[in-house]
């Protein structure tokens, strides 16, 4: 019997598309059908067809993401571990849908599939495809399904870059993107290792020209082609934790040219199981699929391209992946945030490398899911799989905000009152997103969060906040200026490294800024230095000096100093604890200040 949180047992199904004279037209002009499509489903599909989910796979995966194909089946699905009842892809919520990519040879039409010409298979003869034509079927297939638009769509790698083809090419038939460990555009690196693939099984003196079926396949040069990938797709890290320098058969050199080390025979393993079950010149076709990749190319610009989403976007990334590093993630997020699009960005700190994708499951599930919960509009006939309730995770032990402020933050509701109805907003170290939530609650906002911290970026995506995961000591240069129409930055200045840095990007990016601090200079703080010669600890500061988050010891005076250096303009100083005596001398009697500024140039 399949495990409780199994998607169960599933049927491959397929689909006949593109029947002539209705041929696909390819990206290369050329036009290719009948096409048939093999596809699996999960879950049940509601009445409004507004649950379903496409999830896009990778390199060398295939339909079967989930469940097991018959009770004795030893393998389940290629990313069972988040697809099923109660994970990532809920299926007791989800209608979620899996298809075979075209050029594959997991049962879509592909090289290895019959060419109704010749009577032959196609081999080298099927025409070149790229990911933009995989999505152009996949879109043939969600209409035989008589679905319209679809909740979302998923992927990893190569499932990514088609996820972000359907959220460019196609914005009004999604509601949300999932890109996860990919890039908009494939480099010179990722295109150098393919094409050495390509090679090695081209060189195979069984290759003949594509047209090796019904004798020896190419064996050799697909398992080298798949040893090389798999390198790719590992980190140093986990290679040298899983195999160092370790032997195969004890501890003695053997002197000879064969596998010895634990980490070829991994890999001679790796390619013996490939050749089992993938064909050769589907691995030709699809990388150079992947190869072809640029997301920009028919628009002039990766920000143009980007104009073009209309979907909640949220994007992953791996700290150890080196095939499409977070830089390449980063590009992406940025350009969608210049935009003002709705996108949220996790880098997910791990030893995996590009693998990593199908391996931090319990991180994935807690991130993906939540920004599933928040995929549906507020609207009727979509209360049947999305959570409405808005609440701080499960476990969430920490105050409001980021826990570096520990009393009641007073500073939030007045902050809420001097942001403008609909305005888009930046919160710099916003923590738990709660100061977001309020302002999404009761100002309408266009919100995005900025946080170093990996949690708590999980936190907000949760709770239905857009948020980006970075490191504002190095700045906002990917926002453009005046983007944004306040930057808030609250109870934060004193933790950052490089305040000057930060105040003066925050001043480029936003119209105003919001500053809010504990003030150093408190007649209280004051007072315990003096009559104890020691660091204070007060309510507010409730640190030890060796445990101190506080890089920064700042007064209100301090404060106006600096706005001076920087040329920047007060418009409103605003003492609180207790706010009305505070006003008198607020450099004695604040606990804390809220500031208003702008830039004067």
């Amino acid at each position: 019997m399949p495990e409780q949180d199994s998607a169960g047992i599933v049927e491959t199904q397929y689909v006949t598309i593109a029947q002539p004279p209705n041929e696909m037209v390819l990206d290369s002009g050329l036009k290719l059908g009948p096409i048939t499509l093999a596809y699996e489903t999960y879950g049940e599909l509601n009445a409004s067809k507004s649950n379903a989910i496409l999830i896009t796979h990778a390199l060398s995966g295939d339909a079967h993401v989930a469940g097991r194909h018959h009770p004795d089946d030893s393998k389940p699905g290629w990313w069972d571990n988040m697809v099923g009842p109660g994970k990532a892809f809920d299926t007791s919520r989800y209608f979620v849908i899996c298809s075979n990519v075209i050029g594959g040879c997991m049962g879509s039409t592909g090289p290895s599939s019959i060419d109704p010409k010749t009577g032959q298979p196609f081999g080298l003869s099927f025409p070149i495809i790229t990911v933009a034509d995989m999505v152009h079927a996949q879109i043939l297939l969600v209409d035989q399904l008589g679905i319209d638009t679809l909740l979302a769509v998923a992927g990893g790698s190569m499932g990514g870059m088609q996820a972000l083809e359907w959220a460019v090419a196609h914005p009004e038939r999604l509601r949300a993107a999932i890109v996860i460990a990919s890039t908009h555009i494939s480099g010179a690196q990722s295109i150098a290792f393919d094409a050495v693939a390509r090679n090695a099984i081209q060189a195979d003196h069984a290759f003949k020209g594509g047209h090796y079926y019904g004798g020896d396949i190419p064996a050799s040069g697909l398992s080298i082609a798949r040893m090389l990938g798999h390198i790719t797709y590992l980190s140093d890290e986990s290679m040298r934790a899983k195999f160092g320098r370790a032997l195969r058969d004890g501890n003695e050199l053997r002197y000879e040219v064969g596998s010895e080390f634990s980490v070829e025979t991994y890999l001679d393993y790796q390619g013996e199981q490939f050749v089992n079950r993938f064909d050769a010149n589907s691995y030709l076709y699809i990388t150079k699929a992947m190869d072809y990749f640029d997301i920009s190319a028919c628009y002039g610009s990766l920000d143009e391209a980007m104009a073009r989403v209309r979907s909640k976007v949220l994007v992953l990334a791996y700290s150890s992946d080196w095939l499409y590093p977070p830089a390449e993630s980063e590009a992406i997020v940025y350009a969608l945030a210049r935009q003002a699009r709705d996108v949220s960005y996790c880098c997910i700190e791990s030893a995996y490398g590009h693998d990593a994708f199908l391996l931090e499951v319990d991180v994935m599930r807690g991130i993906i899911g939540g920004f599933l919960d928040h995929a549906l509009p507020h609207q009727a006939g979509y209360a049947d799989c999305r959570n409405t309730e808005d609440k701080a995770p499960e476990g969430d032990a920490e105050p409001a905000g980021h826990g570096i402020y520990r009393s009641k933050r007073i500073d939030y509701d007045l902050i809420v009152d001097l942001v403008e109805e609909g305005s888009r907003v930046l919160d710099v170290g916003c923590g738990d997103g709660e100061l977001l939530r309020r302002l999404i609650d009761r100002k309408h906002v266009n919100e995005t969060g900025i946080d170093v911290s990996q949690d708590r970026v999980a936190r907000c995506v949760q709770r239905g906040i857009s948020v980006l995961q970075a490191d504002v000591d190095k700045g906002l240069e990917p926002l453009t200026d005046q983007s944004y129409d306040y930057v808030i930055l609250s109870m934060t200045l004193q933790v950052v490294q490089k305040p000057d840095l930060v105040i003066r990007e925050m001043l480029r990016v936003g119209r105003k800024c919001i500053v809010s601090f504990p003030n150093f200079g408190h007649w209280s703080v004051r007072l315990k230095t003096l009559l104890s010669g020691r660091a204070p600890v007060t309510y507010n500061l409730p640190f030890e000096w060796y445990e101190t988050p506080n890089f920064h010891v700042l007064s209100l005076k301090d404060f106006r100093s600096f706005c001076r250096s920087v040329n920047a303009h007060i418009e409103q100083e605003i003492p609180l604890r207790p706010r009305g005596i505070a006003k008198r001398w607020p450099n004695l009697l604040a606990e804390e200040a809220v500031y208003v500024i702008t830039g004067q140039g």
